[in-house]
């Protein structure tokens, strides 16, 4: 398989895993300077979600198979 075929899963992926990690930064700022209980309830979810995002595995084409020893 062409490994152009799996970029724009890739792109994605690490585009809204980025776009989760920012969002919560700004939820842990404004629980820091306003909200502090719900700017961090809030918080926790979403960096719980982004990790999630991040780790996601794409479809087996885009997969890397390694060699069984």
């Amino acid at each position: 398989m062409r490994a152009t075929k799996c970029v724009p899963q890739k792109i994605s992926k690490l585009l809204l895993g980025s776009l989760l990690l920012a969002a919560a930064a700004g939820l842990i700022v404004i629980g820091i300077t306003l909200l502090p209980v719900i700017g961090f309830v809030l918080a926790v979810p979403v960096i719980v979600l982004a990790i999630y995002v991040l780790r996601l595995h794409l479809s087996d084409q885009c997969e890397i198979d390694f060699p069984e020893k």
